[in-house]
This record gives C-alpha cells, structure tokens and sequence, in this order.
C-alpha cells in the first residue's frame, strides 16, 4: 500500500504540476498562444476520452457486470457534476476591456488602474481555489488509477498534466497583469496545482488498506465516470473556442491514437513484475 501511495503522490505532482507550465506560458509571453492551447486541451481529451471508455468503464463492466459497471460509471459522473456546479470556469478572457480603456484615458486616473488591478487581482486568487478544489479529485482519481496499475496510473497523470496546462494560465494571467510580478503569477498557478498531491494523501489514509476487487473496479468506473464528465463539459469546449472545432477534432483523434500506442509500449517496455 505504501509504495502505492508513493507511486500515485509522484504521479499527481506530475499531474499537479502542469499548472506551473501554464504560469511559465503567461511570463515569458504575457498573450499566450491561444490555439496552441487548444490544441493541448483536444489532445488531453482525446487522452481522457481514451482511457474513460476504452479503459475504466470497460474493464468495470466486464469485471462487476453491465449493470454495476454503468451504475458506478454515471455516478461519477453525478458526482463530478455537482463539484463543477459550485467551482468558477477558469477562463482566458482578457483582463481589460475597451470601456476600461476609454475611462483611463479619459480620466488618467492612476485610482481607476488601482482598483482595477485589485479587481483582476482577486478574479486570479477566486480562480486559483476553484482550480483546487478541480484538482482534489483528480487526485483521487490518479490515486485509484495507480491501486489498479501503473499503466492507468501513468496514462490518467499524463492526461492531467495536459489538461492542467491551459489551467495554469488562467491562474497566472490575472495575477501577472494585476501584480506585475512573474514570481507571484508562477507561484499562485504552482500552489492551486498541489491540491492533487493532497488528494492522494487524504485519500490514500482514509481508504483501507485492501479493497475488494468488486470494489475497486467499481470505483475506477466511477473515475472513467469523472474523466468523461471533465472531457466533455470542459476540454472539448475550451479546445473548440481556442483551436477552432476542425482543428480540436484532429487533436482529440491523434490523442486516442497516442493514448493507444502509449498502452502498447509500456506494456512491451515496463519490467513483467510491475502490475499493468
């Protein structure tokens, strides 16, 4: 169990991670390219998509049955649902608009960018909490698919990181233009992605140290469950706006293709005591 738990936490900071590329996307250019994160978000969605239903879902029904299997399967997608219905979308828009322009050139009031700054300022920081209570499941989430192997723990944490991306700029970009400060932005989308790590750790001491194989099969559908849930209601929508929906759809299809080659390699190339 233990070195399950260390598998899975070194998993999720990769996973959790991720965020602090998007920060680095922000620093270096602070208008990233927005096609190129879309491009990102359809390929993670081709991933998740993947591992979802060819996967969790289907390796569920056909060890707990067809009715079990979908039962955990929807509830995760039930369960998903409801943390998105109380968390803020991360979102890309611009910071300013023209109406703000017009106001400081009219008035060349230094108060007026103050009190915008703090507005943007505190858009990035409700941001920021909302990307981590987003990442506390899919911590969770990496933690189960670690107990079942470490090619589904690999795969979910690889589709995670690409997802967390586009989440860290979300984070950074308000705070960059509030702050003018590239540590604060880097730190503030670093930080909203260690709320994985802590999910495996929470989670990995509130489970017992066995499950029944009904049980964590059951569970893992329920994961595929989230993942779809997050793929669909999120990435597909963002990589749609961002890359345009031709483009998206490529991605999402070299994804899967991805997703199926990476099970073939690491099943030829990962050592034959390591459970897959």
């Amino acid at each position: 169990m233990d070195s399950q738990v260390l598998v899975a936490l070194a998993l999720s900071l990769v996973g959790g991670l991720s965020t602090s590329i998007g920060a680095i996307f922000v620093i270096l250019n602070p208008t990233p390219n927005l096609k190129t994160l879309g491009l990102l978000q359809g390929f993670a969605a081709g991933l998740m998509l993947s591992i979802s239903f060819l996967d969790l879902a289907h390796n569920a029904i056909n060890s707990i049955g067809f009715l079990k299997g979908n039962l955990w399967f929807f509830a995760g997608v039930i369960f998903f649902a409801v943390v998105a219905n109380f968390i803020p979308e991360p979102t890309l828009a611009p910071v300013t608009n023209g109406k703000d322009k017009k106001k400081n050139g009219d008035e060349g009031g230094k108060d007026i960018m103050k009190k915008h700054r703090r507005q943007v300022l505190f858009s990035g920081i409700v941001t920021a909490i909302g990307i981590s209570l987003h990442n506390f499941p899919e911590g969770m989430a990496v933690f189960l698919g670690s107990m079942k192997g470490l090619r589904v723990g690999l795969n979910l944490a690889l589709a995670i990181a690409l997802h967390n991306i586009p989440e860290g700029v979300a984070v950074a970009l308000p705070v960059y233009f509030a702050t003018q400060s590239k540590w604060q932005a880097f730190k503030l989308a670093t930080l909203s992605g260690f709320a994985e790590p802590l999910g495996v750790i929470i989670v990995a001491y509130l489970f017992p140290s066995s499950l029944s194989p009904e049980i964590l099969e059951g569970l893992l559908g329920s994961v595929g469950g989230v993942m779809a849930f997050l793929t669909l209601h999120e990435m597909l929508p963002l990589a749609f706006d961002y890359a345009g929906q031709k483009q998206a759809i490529k991605a999402v299809f070299l994804g899967m293709a991805f997703m199926s080659a990476s099970l073939y390699f690491l099943e030829i190339s990962l050592p034959k005591d390591l459970s897959l």
